[in-house]
């Protein structure tokens, strides 16, 4: 029979999850379980953005996984890696556009290829043991609350309720773990450390332990067939990075005791654990081993200045930095009267959903759970999100838990600016800086142009060469070279949000600019004087050519263009914003104008390549070719229906099928193309649980029961990208205008946003019935003219405006001041 307080507790803990009224409630946020997590899809994450956990919940062994944001294999990138790379370029264009020899193209673009990206690794486990004398709880409950960023387990055993919380502090950059028992000296546990590769088991003190080791050289990715994966030693001394993790314990009464075996508690009521890691990272140009941190200093300073704070202090500081991004946004929907789904614990609230259940509390929650990501796994001053976040267990772990620059890395920041979460954008513009330092190098070395470039694959050494071993990659992603252009897109976007025009000075332009130098000197002239791309590629998919062979390789594909077509505008409207280089703004307005068009196929479809051939793969999960769709402004049922008709038709042979990440980019397709019920249906399709065992994405992709996207298996974009999606829904502000509840599904008939940002630095919030706006507020940042498209005639500070009627509702002009805010509703009220 179940504890009565700790059924008391449950209660509260779900109190505002389980709603029997119709209203409006985000509640508490929580993920909750009634069992421990069996694999780690099911464990729960937290972060400060560089430390990072996977909370497991074990009762009598707990399993705590832990990662640091700046361990990775390897060093400082190499140059001068493939002399031939311009020669081959050369011999490629010539197969290209004097033979149409795709597959001898194919073969030369091979030849211009640098090395694998790096690793990123795990730093270890914290294993917890604990003493029950073998009797099972009676009681059990795990959860993840994002309202605070807390994980918690707790379960009765023998009539003692235990207790364990834990966070993961940014203010102090250490992980804590606070015991607790209701009957006192009942905390009997052994804390013990390891690593899947060598490491050593040091003792600090009577209280304190510590783990040290040495990453590889280098690993090759977890897709190579190979007996020697593994590479531990580099002569050079510039690659394979030190990390040290430290575990001290503190409580207010029992006995604390270590030895090499690990570190003991006996007989205490509570105690305070805290985990303090550091790399010898030092920068993406130092060797980290030579010319690295110091990480035993860095991890002992880390850990002694928080053990000087008690529990309350920590969680105070934890909450307050936290509180400070994640009480920005609130997005509430109205709940059913009978939503029993919103009462099961998490993984079988998936799979009631997927079964139909109406729970627009999940939605909501799922919403939240990506800003909480976001949150945790990239913040100032540290190193951007990568392929997992800052999560992951594997050695050889998927894709090498890198950047990929064809659309992961991109999409794991689709949310940032429009979320507020404009900070937790920071780390990426650092990397895209980095970057285009390595990128000059590998613009210049393979092909002899200026500017810089970034291909497929980097990693935290801002890798920027073709990937593929020299030869042994796929050009259909390893020589895609579009990298620098798209990655550019996202400085933009940040001035568009923040209108910081120091920034975009001193930053972006410059950086931008560069970009399309390479750009320039990329792109040739084909037999009709159209510029054009040579050799390009639709990453990650084939084409049947016109004598019927399987090609990759070719000239002009609809994604280079447009995401040439999209700097180049960018750079135009920044030249205009800071009101300087003129000419060379007259020089790509001019070069912008000879840019290979979109083009609709004989299937009323959005074109993909240079000719109107047949994909191999005709549901293929990459639909680059819809890039002027998203993330660009190319392409727009306003601005351009006819090719809105064609993107549309072009999703329509797509189908609805793919991996997370491509459900997640569907969502924002759709949501562009302002279909709000296709868009709601991509996130039902997204929102299916998916089992551990199921870790091939041609069996589709969904989501785990920890709501991890599941590609499979995990890969984090698709978290990021779902939740840009729903805000696409909800408001979008890429054609110059704010327009309010764009592609608002009927499934959404009542409901709140709070927080939002829109480009222009406006604050939005929103309130919607019926599927109607009924009032909306907006908060000037920064001053300047503001246009607000709405699907009916608004009032602004209570009186009618002067709307201009249009195709897609009513454009309201207003002119508003900075910390000025604007009521808007409906004429109806």
């Amino acid at each position: 029979m179940m504890n009565e307080k700790f059924m008391i507790k449950i209660i509260k803990a779900l109190l505002f999850t389980i709603i029997p009224l119709t209203g409006f409630s985000q509640g508490n946020l929580k993920l909750w379980y009634n069992q421990s997590a069996k694999v780690w899809t099911e464990a729960l994450p937290i972060g400060n953005g560089r430390l990072g956990a996977m909370v497991f919940g074990g009762v009598e062994k707990e399993l705590i996984q832990l990662n640091e944001s700046t361990y990775w294999t390897g060093g400082p990138v190499k140059e001068n890696v493939n002399p031939d790379a311009y020669r081959n370029l050369l011999l490629a264009r010539e197969a290209l556009f004097n033979d149409e020899n795709y597959a001898k193209a194919n073969e030369y673009a091979k030849k211009m290829q640098g090395y694998y990206s790096e690793s990123y690794l795990p730093l270890g486990d914290l294993l917890l043991s604990q003493d029950l004398n073998g009797i099972k709880p009676s009681t059990y409950y795990r959860d993840l609350n994002i309202n605070d960023a807390i994980a918690t387990t707790r379960f009765v055993v023998n009539g003692t309720e235990f207790t364990r919380q834990i966070i993961s502090s940014a203010a102090d950059q250490v992980i804590v773990i606070k015991l607790t028992a209701s009957k006192p000296k009942q905390l009997n546990i052994k804390l013990q450390t390891s690593n899947p590769l060598k490491y050593s088991n040091l003792v600090i003190s009577d209280s304190e332990i510590a783990m040290k080791g040495k990453a590889p050289s280098h690993i090759e990715p977890n897709y190579i067939s190979t007996s020697n994966a593994i590479l531990e030693k580099d002569t050079a001394g510039c690659r394979g990075m030190r990390y040290e993790l430290r575990v001290k314990v503190t409580n207010s009464d029992g006995l604390i005791r270590t030895d090499t075996s690990g570190l003991s508690i006996k007989d205490a009521s509570e105690a305070l654990i805290y985990i303090s890691a550091a790399t010898s990272f030092n920068g993406f140009d130092k060797c980290p081993d030579s010319e690295g941190k110091d990480e035993s200093k860095l991890a002992a300073q880390y850990l002694y200045r928080a053990v000087k704070k008690d529990w309350k202090v920590l969680l105070s500081n934890h909450l307050s930095d936290y509180h400070n991004y994640f009480n920005r946004v609130s997005f509430d929907l109205a709940v059913p009267k009978n939503n029993a789904n919103a009462s099961l614990p998490t993984n079988e609230r998936l799979i009631g959903y997927a079964e139909g259940a109406n729970d627009p509390l999940l939605e909501s929650l799922y919403f939240q759970y990506g800003r909480y990501l976001l949150i945790s796994s990239s913040r100032p001053d540290g190193v951007p999100a990568n392929l997992q976040g800052i999560w992951n267990k594997e050695v050889r772990p998927p894709w090498s838990s890198n950047y990929t620059t064809n659309i992961n890395a991109q999409m794991n920041y689709w949310p940032a600016e429009v979320t507020n979460l404009s900070e937790m954008h920071l780390p990426f513009f650092e990397f895209i800086k980095d970057l285009s330092v390595t990128g000059g190098v590998t613009a210049k070395e393979f092909y002899h142009a200026n500017g810089w470039a970034v291909h497929h694959n980097s990693d935290i050494w801002v890798l920027s060469n073709p990937v593929g071993d020299l030869g042994q990659g796929d050009p259909m992603w390893a020589n895609w070279a579009m990298g620098s252009p798209w990655l550019s897109q996202h400085l933009w976007w940040h001035y568009e949000f923040t209108k910081d025009k120091k920034y975009l000075k001193e930053t972006a332009y410059p950086i931008m600019k560069e970009a399309a130098a390479f750009c320039l000197d990329w792109l040739v002239e084909d037999k009709d004087g159209y510029l054009v791309t040579a050799p390009s590629v639709s990453p990650e998919n084939a084409f049947i050519d016109d004598k019927g062979k399987k090609g990759t390789v070719s000239i002009a594909t609809t994604m280079d263009m447009s995401i040439i077509w999209d700097l180049f505008t960018n750079l135009i409207e920044a030249s205009n914003e800071l009101n300087e280089d003129h000419a060379f703004r007259d020089l790509i307005t001019q070069k912008r104008s000879k840019l290979y068009p979109l083009k609709i196929g004989k299937k009323g479809d959005i074109q993909e390549w240079y000719k109107d051939w047949e994909a191999v793969d005709p549901h293929h999960r990459h639909v680059s070719h819809l890039f002027g769709l998203y993330p660009g402004r190319q392409i727009s049922p306003i601005k351009t229906p006819d090719f809105a008709t064609a993107a549309e038709e072009t999703l329509r042979l797509r189908g609805d099928a793919g991996t997370g990440w491509s459900l997640a980019w569907k969502i924002n397709f759709w949501a562009r193309l302002m279909n709000g019920n296709h868009a709601y249906t991509m996130i039902r399709t997204l929102l299916h649980l998916t089992g551990q065992s199921d870790t091939k994405y041609s069996n589709g992709g969904g989501t785990y029961a920890n709501l991890f996207d599941a590609h499979p298996p995990f890969q984090i974009d698709g978290n990021f990208g779902a939740i840009s999606g729903m805000a696409e829904m909800l408001i979008q502000s890429h054609l110059g205008e704010i327009h309010l509840l764009p592609a608002l599904p009927d499934a959404w008939s009542e409901g709140s946003v709070k927080g939002l940002k829109a480009r222009g630095n406006f604050e939005v919030s929103i309130d919607w019935k019926n599927n109607t706006l009924s009032k909306a507020s907006i908060l000037s940042l920064n001053g300047g003219v503001c246009k607000i498209r709405t699907s009916a005639p608004i009032k602004v500070n209570g009186k009618i405006a002067d709307s201009e009627k249009n195709g897609y509702g009513y454009l309201t002009t207003i002119l508003t001041e900075t910390g000025k805010t604007y009521q808007i509703s409906s004429t109806s009220l």
